[in-house]
């Protein structure tokens, strides 16, 4: 159940940060609102994870998903591509994540 309230976590920051490139600096109301109530719930479920997490796992976790995720999104959305080195580092951060899922003791498995 904890990695659920993460995932959610995620995926509410990745709305949020979405509609925030969408709101083109704050001038769009309905992606700027979207990016508000985003952030809110993102926060909100990160709070409740981190009933469960350390907060450096938890967050680690969160920041490393969104970034990825958010780098897909720009590049199928908003048509921003990377170069070798940016995917490369992000590879890395996958990585991470998953050797703190796997070999930690701080993370509940």
């Amino acid at each position: 159940m904890p990695y659920l309230f993460l995932a959610f976590a995620v995926l509410a920051e990745t709305i949020g940060t979405t509609a925030l490139q969408a709101s083109q600096q704050f001038t769009r109301m309905v992606p700027t609102a979207i990016t508000v109530v985003a952030y809110a719930a993102a926060f909100y479920l990160l709070g409740i994870a981190l009933k469960y997490f350390p907060v450096g796992i938890a967050y680690a976790i969160w920041s490393g998903l969104g970034i990825v995720f958010i780098a897909v999104i720009g590049l199928a959305v908003f048509g921003q591509k990377l170069d070798l080195p940016a995917i490369l580092g992000m590879g890395m951060i996958l990585a991470g994540i998953l050797v703190i899922h796997l070999f930690s003791n701080t993370s509940p498995h």
